[in-house]
């Protein structure tokens, strides 16, 4: 397979990316052909519903609020769009708490304090790792290494805080969900964290641990979660592939020269396999695009380089897959107030 992606027409923001990692989230609006970008910078959301040709678009800028306070100045850490069966959430967690918005960003429908230290001098606080989990599960990382089960009704403002995770004891970095699709996956959430610690979960009225995966004390700053298999980027511009519930190591690849900032995939069905197109994206300025095949039979997992793109001189923190088949992606850089987009030729 080979896959040659080309420049499309940037899309314009009304400021820049902040320097985290994870940094775009994409809600993909198939019938109306429509992308919704969310893009930090500092206190502040820059949301843009963009049409697929990139030719129209609208935008929208959410400030960072504490309760009834009606802005804040602190750091939002994390936009996530969360998609349950029965509605859209647009996530955001700051340095004091998690807001959940309407996914057009128009009404807040919760909100949840942080606990913050008293003294000035202990560890900074902040959420960050954002994950919809099956059929009404939203899950957020703390800096304290928790994880926190939100339980999101059908509609309405009714969440509720139903469990708290403590298994890691670093702070969460990034969380991802199976969305595959295959009710047969045992595992359908992984947590990492600032040692690159993965933690395996199963869901349901308890969460349960199913496995946890040294890291090596090498940051996991970005994961994926299909079919069972983790997908994890490191500071150390590596990729792994482990079985999530065993913790087999299937392949281990030097994608990249610099601290990977974000990884996404697009799944497509192949005759044997599943197969699916991966994006790793770091701060060395590139962003690649690999094509991974699963054989469930033989157990085994195939990772092979497909395609490189050079976002000259900028720190790439955002790179995600624009629709299901990585026909499209977009990517975001530190300091720019652009969405980069490309299709395939």
């Amino acid at each position: 397979i080979s896959k040659m992606y080309h420049k499309e027409k940037s899309i314009h923001m009304k400021s820049s990316a902040s320097s985290l990692y994870n940094s775009l989230s994409v809600l993909r609006i198939a019938p109306r052909c429509l992308n919704c970008f969310t893009v930090v910078h500092a206190n502040v959301v820059n949301m843009v519903s963009a049409s697929w040709d990139g030719l129209n678009y609208s935008h929208r800028q959410l400030q960072s609020k504490e309760g009834n306070v009606a802005t804040s100045s602190s750091l939002i850490m994390q936009a996530a769009l969360c998609v349950l069966p029965s509605r859209d959430l647009l996530v955001l967690t700051s340095q004091k708490g998690i807001q959940m918005y309407e996914s057009d960003g128009s009404i807040m429908v919760y909100w949840h304090a942080l606990d913050t230290p008293e003294t000035p001098t202990a560890k900074v606080v902040f959420a960050r790792g954002i994950a919809a989990v099956r059929e009404k599960y939203i899950c957020v990382g703390v800096s304290s290494g928790s994880v926190l089960v939100f339980d999101v009704p059908g509609k309405g403002s009714n969440i509720i805080l139903s469990e708290v995770l403590e298994e890691h004891k670093e702070a969460i970095t990034d969380m991802a969900s199976e969305c595959s699709g295959n009710l047969e996956c045992i595992a359908d959430l992984v947590s990492a964290d600032d040692s690159g610690l993965l933690c395996v979960w199963k869901s349901g009225e308890d969460f349960h641990l199913l496995n946890k995966i040294p890291g090596f004390d090498t940051c996991c700053s970005s994961v994926n979660l299909w079919n069972g298999t983790v997908i994890a980027g490191y500071g150390t511009g590596q990729i792994r592939l482990y079985e999530g519930v065993t913790g087999i190591l299937h392949a281990e690849v030097n994608a990249q020269a610099r601290w990977i900032y974000s990884l996404d995939f697009a799944p497509f069905t192949g005759l044997e396999r599943e197969e699916l197109c991966l994006i790793s994206a770091a701060e060395d300025s590139w962003v690649r695009v690999w094509h991974v095949s699963l054989t469930p039979e033989t157990n085994s997992v195939e990772i092979e380089h497909m395609y490189n793109e050079c976002v000259t001189d900028t720190q790439i923190c955002g790179a995600k897959f624009c629709d299901g088949d990585g026909y499209a992606f977009a990517v975001t850089s530190y300091d720019l107030s652009e969405i980069i987009r490309y299709t395939q030729a």
